[in-house]
């Protein structure tokens, strides 16, 4: 087969799939399809309502002016994820940044402008300097607008063969939403040659060939409760293909947002970008204040994150800032902090009325419409209560990646994240990758860009050393996956409604995310976290007798979540496990025992046993085996990594960010 040929030797159009319509799905739909590759992108809803709209962070981008640099842009990087990123794709990064600022500044993102007609920027968590180009507070939902433009804009594009003639009746890109990812389909050397996919609105199941997927679908912060107003983001699709022998890396890391507004059912994420233009976090000195919080006068105010780290103030990593704020609400008491699913004895309030109201409104104008709408307060005159909430998982997917002798990642090696199902890559929040054990505000969508870039590249070389096209497989092997997803599907549908132990799965996963949260939130200990196993036990064995209520043939949403529940539950038992065995304090995952300042002679970070990636392996008994290292097949070799962490570029050091790390701190020097 010509490498370069558009069809198979069977004359059917090779086409490349993408599952997921985020700004990672986006932009690896966009490289794929600028190349030249047809293009099949699967959506579970419209591009414009994915979850990475809601991300309100700009971008980092360091510009070699004002003394900044990318050298300064990856030592804040790894410092705010503990070290725990593997350095070369970081540096890789942050290198490539300020291209992918300037990428998104053509494509018409309206991104806020000095008076001299340049880029705005701010300070994002964990940065030292102001590098993030932002627009206003809603910076996600405009990436997401402009890469959806373009993308629809190949819609209507022809495809051409290797000569350059135009292939009648096809178009360069095909969308299908709502379509619902149940997995892969492996041939008989286990590579990933398409997937199965299910009409959420027919409900009818049918498998896909691909030469090439790539698994966009973010992360997995729906499983914890209340939710941050994402349903879409349950993990079931990395869970499905951890299930089919996928490894899973670091999947106990998750980012608590220091800054929601929580409600019975559902968080509300106010990001860094409130803190960015000024905002203040407090508590009242006196945890029995009774007065409003606008009329508690500055002397009675505790503005604690300024006193604790003088340098950087209200844009410490999120993590310091989550802790900060429960020890706060428990009003000093605890050096530990609090539970997450309290609000504490204590409020406390991020202050945004000292700014003026015509900035506020320009910059923060989401942050003002959330604060209105759900916590009944207008920040422009009133202080915001605040509490953290769970706002992301760091984990996910692990990915592999190619680095030179210099240390710099080689861009078109078909490595570059690479899942460990051949044929199968990950981009977005679904992979672990760049963010470590704490995740820089300004990197998230710098991340989902940089990596469905790099991803598409790598899924191009893939697909030219194919020695046969997956459109050339036989029949049977998609008709089995087919059969097995529908024979699941139907088993399903026919549980009845009748019995007496019939349960709701839509209570069932409320159940879960109020145990995830109690037990692997901000604060775990070994005790809650195989508790929290022993709940996942049972609700394993509860979620056999679960009811569909609904058996509608078409747009059946009870069927949908019995099925995605037991993707949710493999995901939770996979977080839990890593939880119980990181020893440690790292980032957002912190177990009071591993810090010295609560137990005296803690190692606290334990860079000796933990500078390691957790990978995670499925059982067929359906537990969670953690291993040290794998082999996966790519390209007729066999790959062997191991879950040491490549820190070539800055030497690891303890992450201290208050006033004593100025005198310490200085840019990674050049190899």
């Amino acid at each position: 087969m010509n490498d370069r040929s558009a069809r198979s030797d069977r004359a059917k159009l090779r086409r490349a799939i993408v599952v997921g319509a985020g700004i990672a799905g986006l932009m690896t739909t966009l490289e794929l399809a600028e190349a030249g590759i047809p293009v099949l992108l699967v959506s579970l809803g419209p591009a414009r309502r994915s979850p990475s709209g809601t991300i309100q962070s700009g971008l980092d981008a360091a510009v070699e002016s004002g003394g900044d640099e990318p050298r300064l842009h990856l030592d804040d990087t790894l410092v705010g994820g503990d070290f725990l990123a593997p350095q070369p794709p970081v540096r890789s990064m942050t290198e490539a940044a300020p291209r992918l600022v300037e990428l998104l500044d053509r494509m018409g993102v309206p991104f806020e402008r000095s008076p001299e007609g340049r880029l705005a920027r701010r300070r994002s968590e964990g940065s030292r300097i102001a590098r993030a180009s932002f627009a206003g507070a809603s910076t996600g939902q405009h990436v997401l607008a402009a890469l959806d433009e373009q993308v629809r804009r190949l819609e209507v594009r022809g495809v051409t063969d290797e000569h350059g003639v135009r292939i009648p009746g096809e178009r360069l890109v095909l969308v299908l939403e709502p379509f619902e990812f149940l997995g892969v389909v492996r041939d008989d050397r286990g590579a990933c040659v398409g997937v199965v996919l299910q009409d959420l609105r027919s409900m009818r199941i049918k498998a896909y060939p691909a030469d090439g997927v790539c698994l966009a679908t973010g992360g997995a912060r729906a499983l914890f409760a209340p939710g941050a107003g994402e349903p879409l983001s349950t993990g079931s699709a990395a869970a499905a293909v951890h299930r089919q022998g996928a490894a899973l890396a670091n999947p106990e890391l998750i980012e608590v947002c220091p800054t929601a507004i929580v409600s019975d059912d559902a968080a509300y994420l106010i990001g860094d970008a409130a803190r960015g233009e000024g905002g203040r976090l407090f508590a009242p000195k006196d945890p029995r204040e009774a007065r409003r919080p606008r009329d508690i006068p500055e002397r009675d105010r505790d503005y604690f994150l300024e006193r604790l780290y003088p340098e950087l103030g209200n844009l410490v990593p999120p993590d310091v800032a989550a802790r900060a704020v429960l020890r706060a609400a428990a009003a000093g008491d605890d050096p530990a902090g609090s539970a997450l699913t309290s609000e504490g004895e204590c409020p406390v309030y991020l202050e945004l009325s000292h700014r003026p109201a015509h900035v506020l409104e320009a910059r923060l104008g989401r942050v003002l419409t959330l604060g209105e709408k759900f916590a009944d307060t207008d920040p422009r005159a009133e202080p915001l209560r605040v509490t953290p909430a769970v706002s992301r998982t760091l984990g996910g997917l692990w990915v592999d990646y190619e680095a030179d002798d210099s240390g710099r990642i080689v861009v078109g090696s078909a490595r570059n994240h690479a899942t460990s199902l051949p044929g199968l890559y990950a981009a977005g929040g679904v992979a672990a990758q760049y963010h470590g054990a704490s995740a820089l505000g300004g990197n998230l969508i710098l991340a989902d860009l940089y990596g469905a870039r790099l991803a598409a590249a790598s899924l191009i070389a893939y697909r030219a050393g194919l020695a046969r096209s997956a459109f050339d497989s036989p029949s049977s092997l998609f008709e089995r996956a087919e059969a097995a997803e529908r024979s699941r599907y139907e088993e399903i549908l026919g549980r009845s409604s009748g019995r007496e132990d019939a349960e709701n799965p839509f209570e069932l996963k409320d159940e879960l995310g109020r145990a995830l949260l109690s037990d692997a939130g901000a604060l775990r200990d070994d005790a809650r976290l195989y508790a929290l196993l022993e709940t996942i036990h049972a609700l394993e064995s509860r979620l056999g007798n679960a009811r569909v209520t609904d058996t509608a043939t078409r747009m059946n949403q009870s069927a949908q979540m019995v099925r995605q529940l037991g993707n949710m539950l493999v995901y939770a038992r996979a977080l839990a496990e890593g939880a119980r065995a990181r020893a440690e304090c790292r980032g957002a995952h912190y177990k009071s025992k591993h810090d010295p300042r609560v137990t005296p002679g803690a190692v606290g970070r334990d860079d000796a046993r933990w500078l390691r990636t957790t990978l995670a392996l499925a059982t067929g008994d359906g537990e969670v085996r953690l291993v040290r290292e794998l082999d996966y097949e790519l390209g007729g070799r066999t790959i062997h990594v191991t879950d040491a962490v490549d820190t070539r570029w800055v030497a690891p050091r303890p992450r201290e960010l208050g006033e004593a790390e100025r005198t310490r701190r200085r840019a990674p020097e050049e190899s």
